[in-house]
């Protein structure tokens, strides 16, 4: 045994003899030290390691014994920071503050680890200060329980923030399916439309919706969703005229606390709470002219931010859009941005006008009579041949949501079996309607034709029919084949 190594022991048995008066209660406390299951250190004044437990040697690596007369600066992660942090905790251990703290050490292999730490003063029999006892134990791992527990708790409240956003759409989705079952008709004009919601439906593609005011632009647009892989999920929507410019941001993209004058609380946006689903961004033709730029951020990129974040969030989002407008004018006129047309405007969709559909109004008729009649607790069965006339004459500027109001004021006019119009029709004389209509056969024909002209007869590959007309190369062919298109 070295001289230093003696000198250490007597050290040792000095400093246990100051701290018991009896040398069998010093055994005991040994034993008891050593017992420790956290790491535990005996420093003097100049904060020499005098004795250390079998657990500090195996938290910070080093050999038993190894530390011995060493100081505690050893096992600072930062050492040149070990005089202030000593004199720190010289003070609290003299002020007898025996309160946990935190603090960073580094094993002998370099890894550091964070610690709960607590020491105290110890005393001779006398009072006297002679030493400093420590108390160290591992925390990284509850520190990283604590993180994950925080994350957790954190994407639980996304979660539920999210549920309750999405109860509300389905609250609405419920009161929509009591108005519209089903898109009612089977005209030529209708039938091309569910044609061309069977083609696109079952892909990922921006959809636009043209046409009038009250041509059912949203049923459409709900056809579309519940036939689609998205359709476990609600079709979320916005009305983009409804909302002041200064608040669909908000409502688009959601904001942060304290973001603006009354956000009280994060709330998330539609594009968040769609995200899985499909949006419905009806009147998008009102949406003000800044706020193009970042929806074709979304719909190029899948990314945005909250109003009043940096944070970027992902989300995939089918977008189906609708617009009474002609935005091709308001591109040219500068109301409405080229670039996000061009990226709206991959499937077109127009809803025909009513005076379009006039081989449906009886089934409309009857439709909303029945279901209006039903909400109001009456039994009307029969529509007179002259009333469905007077319908059919009639021009329907506002369109199948005129004729609904028109049939609901009937209902309400009518005391007995028959409806009875409470409205006076009268209208511009319709032009007139062509005797024969093309079937849906000839009409899928003239399309793949124009599109064949389009691509200049190229069936598969890059910008080509199959392409454009999202269908398998072997399906389009043997479609051509069926329906006798040969290239001239």
């Amino acid at each position: 045994m070295s001289k230093y190594e003696t000198k250490i022991d007597k050290q040792i048995g000095l400093f246990l003899r100051e701290m018991t008066e009896c040398e069998s209660i010093t055994a005991c406390f040994q034993c008891i030290f050593r017992a420790i299951a956290d790491a535990a250190v005996f420093a003097d004044l100049d904060r020499r390691i005098l004795m250390s437990n079998p657990s500090l040697t195996t938290v910070f690596g080093y050999q038993d014994g190894e530390l011995l007369g060493r100081k505690t600066k050893i096992l600072y992660a930062d050492p040149d920071q070990f005089d202030q942090q000593g004199r720190l905790r010289y003070n609290r251990f003299a002020r007898e503050q025996l309160q946990p703290y935190e603090m960073e050490y580094r094993r002998k292999d370099g890894t550091v680890f964070l610690s709960e730490t607590v020491g105290s003063v110890v005393r001779d029999n006398r009072g006297n200060r002679i030493g400093f006892l420590g108390l160290i134990r591992d925390i990284t791992q509850r520190k990283q329980h604590e993180k994950d527990l925080e994350k957790a708790l954190a994407e639980i409240q996304s979660y539920k923030v999210q549920l309750e956003q999405e109860t509300a759409c389905l609250q609405d989705e419920i009161k929509h399916a009591c108005n519209y079952d089903k898109i009612i008709g089977s005209s030529n004009a209708l039938q091309y439309v569910l044609f061309k919601i069977d083609q696109i439906a079952a892909t990922d593609t921006s959809v636009v919706i043209l046409g009038e005011t009250g041509t059912g632009k949203e049923l459409i647009a709900r056809a579309i969703h519940k036939n689609s892989p998205r359709k476990d999920r609600p079709l979320i929507k916005i009305n983009c005229a409804a909302l002041p410019a200064d608040l669909i941001e908000s409502e688009l993209f959601g904001h942060e606390r304290g973001a603006f004058t009354g956000a009280h609380a994060r709330r998330a946006g539609r594009f968040e709470i769609a995200n899985g689903a499909t949006l419905f961004l009806d009147e998008i033709g009102e949406l003000p002219l800044d706020l193009q730029v970042k929806l074709l951020r979304v719909l190029q990129e899948g990314e945005f931010e909250r109003v009043g974040s940096s944070k970027t969030i992902k989300v995939n989002v089918r977008i189906i859009a609708a617009t009474n407008r002609d935005l091709e004018k308001d591109v040219l006129d500068g109301r409405f941005r080229q670039d996000l047309w061009y990226r709206l405007n991959v499937f077109p969709i127009t809803a025909p006008p009513l005076r379009d559909r006039l081989d449906d109004i009886e089934q409309l008729a009857v439709h909303f009579t029945r279901q209006l009649a039903r909400q109001q607790g009456k039994t009307i069965t029969n529509i007179s041949p002259k009333v469905l006339a007077t319908l059919r004459h009639y021009p329907w500027p506002g369109n199948i949501r005129e004729l609904e109001n028109v049939i609901e004021r009937a209902v309400i006019n009518s005391l007995g079996p028959d409806l009875h119009l409470a409205d006076t029709l009268r209208g511009a004389p319709l032009p007139s309607v062509p005797t024969a209509f093309k079937s849906l056969r000839e009409m899928e024909k003239e399309y793949i034709l124009q599109v064949l002209e389009h691509t200049n007869w190229k069936v598969s590959g890059k910008n080509s029919a199959a392409e454009i007309l999202q269908m398998d190369r072997s399906t389009l062919r043997a479609r051509m084949k069926k329906l006798g298109i040969r290239k001239p």
